[in-house]
This record gives C-alpha cells, structure tokens and sequence, in this order.
C-alpha cells in the first residue's frame, strides 16, 4: 500500500514524533509498502531510508503557529502527490500538524482513509508548563515557546479535536493520552480510537556488551570523563561508590531539572561519589549551571548539548541510573531507552510514565518533590542487586511490547481495518 506520513517532526529533527516517524516509516518500508513522508523543510538534508520518500513543505517559524502554515501545505501538496500516484491510508501525527474539520473530511472523501497518531494535547502541554512553573523551575515569559503554550494552547486544541473526531481511527500513544482527549474534546461524541505505546529502537538502545573490547574501552573513556570510574564502575558492576545518574531531554521548564538538581544534596549526602549528567539542547543550561552552584553541587553536575546516537546510547548504557522527573508526557521515551539499554530508571508516579515503569524495573517518586526524588535514588542505589534484576526485567519488557517491529504490525492492521471500512473507491 502507499501510506502518506504526514510529521511536523522528521530527521534531523529528532524529537519524539521525529523519532517515532523516522523508524515506522522504515519499518513499513522495509515490508514492501511505500511510504510517503511529508514535513517540513530543513536546511539539512534528511536522512535517506529505502523505501522512504521525503517531501518537505515551506512553513512559518513561529512557536506553535508553525503546525497551521505546515498543514495548510501539506494539504496542498498531499492533493497534488495523490493525483500523481494515489494513497491508500493518511497517517498524521498530532499535535504537531494543525489541520482544520474541513481539511480531514476532505481527505475522507477524496484522498485515503485518516488514521490520527495522538502524541499528546496541547492542553496537556500547557498543563505541564503552569505545574513546571508553579514549581518553580523556569518563569514561563522566559520560553518563548512555554508562553506560546499557555497562551495558545486553547486556541490550537481546536486542531486536535478535529483530528479525533474526524478521521477513521485516533491512536493515542498511552492510556493517558486518550482519556485527556476524552476528557477535553469528545465528551458525547462518537469516535473511533485505540491506544498503541510507541517502542524504542532496542539495536540502538541495547544493554552493554563487555565482550566487545572497544566498546568497554568507549565505557570506561565515559565513566572516567565525568569522575565516576571507581574499579566497579569500569566493570559494570551495580555495587559501584561512583553512580553515575543520566538525565535525558530538552532543556525547559516542564522536564522537571530544575527538581533534580535540588534533589541533588540529597542523593550526594548519602552517595558523595554520585555524578549527574544531563543531555539536552534548550534555553535553560545557564539558569541550571548557576542553579548548581548555588547549591554547591556543581563538581558533580555535568550538562551536555546534543550527540550522536551511538554516544547517546553509550552514555544509556554506561550509566547506573536513569531520572525522568518529567511535569507532563504524551508517554515519554526516555524511559524505554533507558530499559532497553539494561538500565533502571526512577521517574514520576503519574501516568503516563506508570503505563511503562513500575517497581519490577525501576522507581517512583512524587512529581516534583525533590525530597521523594532524592529518597527513591537513594533506596535504588543502596541496593545494587535489585537494580540488577531490574535492568534484566527492563529489557526483557521492551522486546515483549515496545519496540518498532510491534509498532509497524499493529498500524498495519489499523490501516487495513480502516481501508476496507473506507466507502472511498479502490486505487
């Protein structure tokens, strides 16, 4: 079949939706259908897959203005790629596209039966700025882009119920996800939609080999570039003095920092070997150093700006312990990544993030508590052979669930389903 992705996220944009597109496209590909993604334009080219046909559309860079200009574009060119060689399924990914209640009953009726991905709410987000900032981790004015949450959050929602209750399917990337829409945009309205977890890549995010000599000279380069490298530490042994604690994401309010570097005093008073680094782009890496040093941790703080797979991987692998102290997620990928890589993570104890973690392979802690934060890395790391359990179960969890080859069979079916219910006439 031909399937239009249409992603306001792609390489080299490697958010969560970009991720998630750029390997479920593969993946389909790779069983012999075509795949059509459409994005927007970049300045670096996008990284070619077999299979994979990349379309990218001019759009207006502004913050969250951007997702109408782009789907007004992609509206137009997914009309003028249909008449060149017809689609059989629409796969847009919310929220990120805004497309109108017109515009998805037009492609309805004319194109190809829509198949909506929810990668969480607009309103959700905003609701994850205000409690970043009633927290105190960043003023919103400070954002652009948190300012443009809160202030349009609202307006935008428009968008995504027109997704959910227009199209032939919604999928929602967690439990939560789908009951926020429920709550907020379709509270009497019939609507067909069904929950799907996104998967990691698990030969990427893989546990450590320490067969493979330039790998484990790569760990010990890694551990010993953050101080971290006690003899333990070198050989992977859990029952280290150095922990080394990775934290993972974009560098705003809502991703919950600013918590744990409070969290920090705590952790270091009861492991003073313990090492956190941080890896993300963002605007808020000043405020975070100064944060550390008024908190006289800044010896043990390290922040990093992007990387390549293959070092991110490394640092995944090559760490104890993984923090997520997120204020809001769609369902929040990190945490597979973390367990793929054979590495417990602690996180909040709100959903979504408890969909995919529990005790069996990790820790919980109250959203932006960081005395609960400190106390949960603290019991975790007191107790090196449970961690070790965990890192197994961690990964044994994402090959039986989460992982793109499950992603690509189950909207697969999805597309099928929603094809044959389709009174459009067969290409």
């Amino acid at each position: 079949m031909h399937i239009a992705m249409v992603a306001g996220e792609y390489p080299p944009r490697w958010g969560g939706i970009g991720s998630v597109v750029y390997h479920l496209a593969g993946h389909l590909a790779s069983f012999n259908h075509q795949v059509t993604v459409i994005t927007r334009a970049d300045e670096v080219k996008a990284p070619a897959q077999s299979g994979v046909n990349i379309v990218e559309v001019p759009w207006l860079k502004l913050p969250m203005k951007f997702t109408r200009s782009y789907a007004k574009n992609a509206f137009k060119i997914l009309q003028r790629l249909h008449q060149a060689d017809p689609f059989d399924v629409i796969h847009i990914h919310l929220p990120l596209a805004s497309f109108t209640e017109r515009e998805i009953k037009f492609m309805e009726d004319n194109i190809a039966p829509v198949c909506c991905s929810l990668h969480g709410s607009w309103l959700g987000e905003k609701l994850g700025v205000v409690r970043a900032a009633k927290a105190g981790e960043s003023a919103i004015w400070r954002n652009p882009n948190d300012l443009a949450i809160r202030l349009g959050a609202k307006w935008y929602a428009r968008y995504e119920k027109a997704g959910l209750l227009n199209s032939s399917i919604s999928v929602a990337n967690s439990t939560s996800t789908l009951e926020e829409f429920r709550k907020w945009y379709a509270p009497s309205e019939e609507y067909n939609a069904k929950v799907i977890l996104w998967g990691c890549d698990h030969k990427v995010f893989r546990p450590a080999n320490t067969d493979n000599e330039e790998e484990q000279l790569a760990h010990e380069k890694l551990r010993q570039l953050y101080r971290c490298g006690d003899e333990k530490a070198l050989s992977h042994d859990p029952d280290t003095a150095t922990p080394m604690l990775l934290s993972v994401g974009r560098l705003v309010a809502r991703k919950g920092y600013m918590t744990l570097l409070r969290a920090m005093p705590g952790i270091l008073a009861k492991n003073p070997g313990a090492k956190l680094v941080i890896i993300g782009r963002g605007h808020m890496k000043t405020k975070l150093l100064k944060e550390a040093k008024k908190l006289a941790i800044s010896d043990a703080v390290f922040i990093k700006s992007g990387m390549s797979f293959s070092s991110l991987a490394q640092h995944f692998r090559s760490a104890d312990l993984v923090i997520y102290p997120s204020y809001y997620e769609g369902q929040g990928l990190i945490p597979l990544e973390a367990m793929s890589s054979g590495t417990p993570v602690a996180t909040v104890n709100m959903a979504p993030l408890t969909e995919m973690v529990d005790e069996s392979v990790g820790g919980l802690f109250e959203m932006g508590n960081p005395g609960d934060l400190s106390n949960t890395v603290n019991e975790m790391l007191s107790n090196p052979k449970a961690r070790f359990e965990q890192s197994k179960a961690g990964r044994e969890l994402v090959l039986s669930k989460y992982t793109y080859e499950h992603n690509a069979k189950d909207f697969l079916a999805i597309y099928q389903s929603i094809i044959e219910q389709s009174q459009l006439p067969l290409k």
